[in-house]
């Protein structure tokens, strides 16, 4: 399958939670061919591992990332055709409004590539254009 959805940090760590939410487990099996993440996001979840405390929730997300995000998700680079993505959203943005550099990275990369990118923090990325936005939490 050709890949459509580009998952953030907060989705793409989602089935390591105590209660995960239901639909974004649904969607994460029924777009598994579908879906890549940026190395920003891998840096963003190593950094939260390596921060826990020894415990069995820190075995459980170095499981998940060992066995189903790196062997089976692409990570997409931050790349050439992402930069100049990038400095053209910077420039659109309103007066005032500075997404926060690591997301619009992220959604670079997602516009860079032609992906949906798929966030909780829909709010977070409103002011970019051209880039399709899920939040897999509520749809």
């Amino acid at each position: 399958m050709t890949l459509k959805y580009l998952l953030d940090t907060n989705i793409l760590s989602e089935p390591t939670k105590k209660q995960p939410n239901h639909q974004v487990i649904q969607k994460l099996l029924e777009h598994h061919d579908q879906i890549a993440t940026a190395a920003q996001v891998l840096y963003e979840l190593s950094i939260g591992l390596e921060r826990m405390p020894e415990s069995a929730r820190k075995r459980k997300v170095s499981h998940f990332l060992e066995t189903f995000v790196r062997p089976t998700i692409p990570i997409l680079p931050y790349n050439e055709a992402a930069a100049n993505c990038h400095a053209k959203q910077a420039i659109q943005q309103p007066k005032g409004i500075t997404l926060p550099f690591v997301d619009s990275q992220i959604a670079s990369i997602a516009e860079a590539n032609g992906l949906i990118l798929v966030t909780r923090n829909i709010n977070d990325f409103k002011y970019l254009r051209g880039i399709e936005l899920e939040d897999w939490f509520v749809s």
